[in-house]
């Protein structure tokens, strides 16, 4: 059996605002298991009404989620 695993940073591009908080909850749930083993934190950037990027940031301390916005 093979597991996919995404790779970070995540982008999410959502049609709806349903679709764009369960993305948004997943992304940073798949974040978090990554921040945690390299002790780092955890910053999403919008980009756009829509648009939006998760990454594991050593600009975020250890523990913490940050938003940003890009646009």
């Amino acid at each position: 059996m093979t597991t996919i695993t995404p790779e970070l940073p995540l982008t999410i591009t959502a049609t709806d605002r349903a679709s764009m908080d369960r993305q948004l909850n997943d992304a940073v749930t798949f974040a978090q298991s990554r921040a945690m083993h390299e002790r780092r934190g955890i910053l999403v950037t919008r980009h756009g009404h829509d648009s939006f990027t998760i990454a594991v940031s050593d600009a975020v301390p250890f523990g913490l989620t940050r938003e940003h916005q890009a646009w």
